[in-house]
């Protein structure tokens, strides 16, 4: 190969067909184009199924309303945890573009299933025609429950996987090393959340009015259609994308340089001062600094794994993979500050929906379902997405005088802000509901409510835009800040977040019922009747721990240090090709 044809080559990345991706061919805007349509099919199929599940759930397989809504939950947050496996294995031993595929085959056999069983009577429960909130229902057999649960996890089996994969596929397709590059990357991510919108649109208009129409059958049915449709889609862009070269596990190397610190740490302490000044440690370990690059101060500790305590080769490390480990460990906390943003964005599937479904939903002569209401914070963020990129960014820029404008953290701290919000508005909407239904007479009533349900549409505005602000925000924070050998599984950290707050409201809510049922008759969020739940004093407790998390938030993020730089990557995976001592 010539020195000609090797510089215009992607170092680290193939084609499809595991040839080297060449940098006037593959990668770029057009290839991005292919992936973001793909996520408009997937999110449809995906959120044709969720967005209205808690009502299948509580009127076809007479689950309970809090039973459905821990359901919902669970099933949401298992799908966005999965991600965290789609990213592993796409950064070790698959990659982007295989994962997709296979994630995309297994949601659609889940969806499949569920389908069926939605189209097949003997498969559910009998439908109960009694007009009292409080009549019992015959449950769900254990057998149709059964197909109902891995139909379920089966999709998000393959939404994680989706998850995972998709957005640093996207984003791998630019060049980080030019400006125009990373604009290019930060502006793909903002897109990518406007397809997700562009999807749930459809999902949460159209298919859920058909659900509501003509049956759940037809719904689910437009879902299996949409992701199977999504994978010829996808493939269409094969020759075009540039996909990174798997190049070992990223657990891996965190386990390393762990265990070289704690044992190296262990070794020096039962080592005597003597011994210690007398040890060729600090030279050896100044020239691996001088050799790759300095090591920083941050999480100090870890430095011990550079030490040059005799050990087993297993445990040598190198500067580049201890300060990969510190880039991975310093972005944890900034994760876990935003569980309780996504707790409470997992309020727009359950309780929220509920509330609207005891509402009235007609707005003139037009009849909104329940699990269309969504459709809010959806055409906001469709409105605000583009608004963003074109008039906020150029100004932020200018403004501030740097590359990104509004920096990462602060467009997370600002959704932090906007889902504190909402919690309070959600709480005021909950009371006033609560006072109709008791004025008027049907608290134990299945009629509707003399009350428009577009007052629950206010706190999905609130919900929405601050899921516009955090979630494209992680998605290129963690991108940007995590190593290469690492970028799909930190990426993946955006929907595990989403994961664990949907985890985090079914823990709540069984926590709050814990607690009340010691002082009163019946907790706080049980029964069939959402009338007698005390979903505003809920509200409110969701409202004072978002503010408590913000505090925590403003703390790391304070104390955040950015990565200076990703351009050495390349130069380490190079390293450890040539030098099998690495």
């Amino acid at each position: 190969m010539d020195k000609g044809q090797s510089f215009n080559m992607w170092e680290g990345y193939a084609d499809w067909k595991n040839r080297p991706a060449l940098k006037d061919h593959h990668g770029g805007v057009p290839a991005a184009t292919f992936v973001l349509v793909a996520e408009v099919l997937e999110n449809l199929a995906y959120l044709a199924n969720a967005s209205n599940l808690v009502l299948y759930l509580s009127k076809f397989m007479h689950f309970s309303p809090s039973a459905s809504a821990n359901i919902v939950t669970n099933f949401m947050g298992t799908a966005f945890l999965l991600a965290l496996l789609g990213g592993f294995l796409s950064d070790s031993y698959f990659t982007t573009y295989s994962i997709y595929l296979i994630s995309a085959t297994t949601e659609f056999l889940g969806l499949l299933i569920l389908t069926v069983q939605a189209h097949t009577p003997s498969l559910k429960p009998p439908v109960s025609a009694s007009v009292n909130r409080n009549a019992s229902r015959e449950e769900v057999n254990s057998g149709n429950a059964a197909m109902l649960f891995i139909g379920l996890y089966l999709v998000a089996l393959g939404v994680g996987g989706i998850k995972g994969s998709l957005p640093s596929h996207g984003a791998e397709q630019f060049d980080e090393h030019t400006s125009q590059g990373r604009k290019q990357r930060s502006t793909f991510f903002n897109n990518y959340v406007f397809c997700l919108s562009c999807g749930a649109l459809i999902a949460v208009t159209f298919v859920v009015w058909v659900e509501d129409n003509k049956g759940w059958q037809w719904g689910l049915g437009i879902a299996t259609t949409a992701i199977l449709i999504s994978i010829p889609i996808f493939l269409l862009g094969s020759s075009k994308y540039r996909i990174k070269i798997p190049i070992g596990s990223p657990i891996t190397t965190i386990l390393k340089v762990i265990i070289a610190a704690l044992y190296k740490f262990w070794i020096s302490r039962k080592t005597n001062s003597a011994t210690e000044n007398a040890s060729p440690t600090s030279s050896n370990t100044k020239v691996d600094i001088d050799n790759e690059k300095k090591v920083t101060r941050d999480l100090n500790f870890l430095n011990k794994a550079l030490e040059a305590t005799p050990t087993s080769p297993w445990l040598r490390c190198t500067v580049k993979q201890v300060e990969e480990v510190k880039s991975v460990l310093k972005i944890l906390p900034i994760f876990m500050s935003t569980i309780m943003l996504n707790c409470c964005l997992a309020q727009l599937s359950t309780f929220s929906i509920q509330q609207a479904a005891t509402m009235n939903t007609k707005v003139g002569s037009l009849r909104i379902p329940p699990a269309s209401l969504p459709v809010f914070p959806i055409l906001f963020i469709m409105i605000l997405a583009p608004f963003y990129n074109h008039i906020i960014t150029p100004f932020s820029k200018k403004l501030t005088n740097t590359e990104t404008g509004v920096t990462h953290l602060q467009r997370i701290g600002i959704g932090l802000v906007l889902s504190i919000i909402a919690m309070a508005v959600a709480a005021l909407v909950e009371t006033k509901r609560k006072q109709v239904a008791l004025q008027s007479g049907l608290t134990d009533s299945t009629q509707p409510l003399p009350l428009t349900c577009l007052w629950v549409a206010l706190q999905y505005l609130f919900l929405g835009s601050a899921d516009l602000f955090s979630l494209a925000g992680m998605m290129d924070f963690f991108f940007t800040e995590a190593p290469y050998s690492m970028r799909s599984l930190a990426t993946s950290l955006s929907w595990a977040s989403l994961a664990m707050g949907y985890y985090l409201s079914s823990v709540l809510v069984r926590l709050v019922n814990s607690i009340s049922g010691a002082f009163r008759p019946t907790p706080w969020l049980y029964g069939t009747n959402l009338n007698h739940y005390q979903l505003d004093k809920f509200y409110w407790f969701m409202c004072i721990l978002s503010v408590l998390n913000f505090l925590h938030y403003l703390f790391w993020a304070r104390k955040y240090t950015h990565t200076t730089s990703q351009i050495d990557d390349r130069e380490e995976i190079e390293m450890q090709n040539a030098s099998p001592d690495v």
